[in-house]
C-alpha cells in the first residue's frame, strides 16, 4: 500500500531553487573538484586525467595548471625526455618552473629542448640529475640569458664536476633583480638529502673555503662560532669538511664526537644528546630521524638499539647451538 502523502501517478517534487545550476550533469565531475587541479601534485594530477573524459579534458587543456612543473619521487626515476617535452608542452610555452628533482633519465639535451620552448622560464631546479652536467647546464643557462634574462633562481646541488668557473659563469648570467646579500644556510638533514630547498637564494650552492669544491655550505648556528670571525670561517664548509649536529646544526669537533656516540650513522653535539633517550643497554641513543628504529620499545620508553639485539640474538643462537 502506498502512503498517504504519495501516489503513484503523483510527479517528483520540483528541485530545489538553485540546484540545478550547482550541481554538476550526472557523469560529469564537480566543480569543486575542477578547482582543485591546480593544487595537486603532478602524480595526482595524471591519477585525475586517467579517471573519466571530462577530467582528461580539464587537465590537458588548462595551460595554466603547468606553468609550474615539479618532477618529484616516485616519478623522477621514470621521467625521461620525451615524456618531460609532451608534459612541459601542455603549459604551451608559458612554463614559468621547473623543478626536476633527482631525474637522472633526463639529460642535457631533453632539458635543452624544454627550454627553448619554454623560454620564459624563471626558475630551474635540477638537484641530483646525474644525467645533467656542469657544462650542458651552463649553455641552457645561456640560452634562457640570452632570450629573455628572466632566470632568476637555480639549484643545482648534486650536479657532477661542477667548478668554479661553471658556477661564476651561472652567476653572471643570473637576473640582476635576484642577486641579493649572502644569506646563512643551516644544516639539517632535510636541505642535505631532500632535493630541494625552501631558501630564497639565487643559487643554492657555493665554494666551500676548505675543499674547495662546489657543494652545499653550511653556516654554524653556535653563537660562539658567528661572533668570533676566524672561528665562524673555520666551522663554515660543506657537509664532508664540517661535522654538524644533526638536530641543532651547530659545528662538532672531533673530541666531542668520540664523547657523543649514536645508535645510528648521524652526529649530535653534546647538548642534543643529553636530551634523547637511550638504549638500556649500550646507552646510546638515535637521532630524532632514526627514531623509528628502536626495538623493544616500553611504554616507559625504554629501548633496545637495533646492534645490540642483533648481538643478544646472535649470543642466543650460539648458547642453543650447544
Amino acid at each position: 500500500m502506498l502512503p498517504t502523502t504519495a501516489t503513484a501517478s503523483a510527479p517528483p517534487p520540483p528541485p530545489a531553487a538553485g540546484a540545478a545550476t550547482s550541481a554538476s550533469s550526472p557523469g560529469e565531475p564537480h566543480d569543486a573538484l575542477l578547482l582543485a587541479l591546480g593544487y595537486m601534485r603532478l602524480r595526482d594530477l595524471l591519477a585525475c586525467a586517467r579517471a573519466c573524459r571530462a577530467l582528461r579534458d580539464a587537465v590537458a587543456g588548462d595551460p595554466l595548471l603547468w606553468r609550474r612543473l615539479t618532477v618529484g619521487p616516485p616519478l623522477s626515476h621514470r621521467i625521461t625526455d620525451e615524456a618531460l617535452l609532451a608534459l612541459t608542452d601542455r603549459a604551451g610555452g608559458r612554463l614559468r618552473s621547473l623543478h626536476l628533482l633527482g631525474c637522472p633519465r633526463v639529460s642535457d639535451d631533453g632539458l635543452l629542448r624544454v627550454v627553448q620552448r619554454n623560454p620564459d622560464v624563471t626558475e630551474l631546479f635540477v638537484p641530483r640529475c646525474s644525467g645533467l652536467t656542469a657544462d650542458g647546464l651552463v649553455k641552457i643557462i645561456q640560452f634562457l640569458h640570452e632570450c629573455k634574462g628572466n632566470l632568476s633562481h637555480v639549484r643545482l646541488h648534486g650536479i657532477c664536476k661542477m667548478t668554479n668557473d661553471h658556477l661564476d659563469v651561472i652567476k653572471s648570467l643570473i637576473c640582476r633583480s635576484s642577486q641579493q646579500d649572502a644569506q646563512a644556510l643551516y644544516y639539517n638533514h632535510r636541505v642535505h638529502e631532500v632535493l630541494n630547498t625552501d631558501d630564497s637564494r639565487p643559487i643554492d650552492v657555493d665554494v666551500c673555503p676548505l675543499c674547495r669544491n662546489v657543494r652545499l655550505v653550511f653556516d654554524c648556528t653556535r653563537k660562539d662560532c658567528r661572533e668570533v670571525k676566524d672561528s665562524w670561517t673555520r666551522c663554515r664548509g660543506c657537509f664532508f669538511c664540517v661535522a654538524r649536529c644533526e638536530t641543532c646544526g651547530r659545528c662538532i669537533d672531533l673530541e666531542e664526537l668520540g664523547e657523543t656516540g649514536l645508535a645510528c650513522s648521524d652526529f649530535l653535539c653534546m647538548d642534543c644528546w643529553l636530551k634523547l633517550p637511550k638504549c638500556s643497554t649500550c646507552n646510546r641513543p638515535y637521532c630524532e630521524r632514526h627514531s623509528n628504529l628502536k626495538e623493544n620499545l616500553s611504554p616507559s620508553g625504554q629501548f633496545t638499539c637495533q646492534e645490540c639485539t642483533a648481538y643478544a640474538t646472535s649470543l642466543e643462537s650460539l648458547g642453543n647451538g650447544y
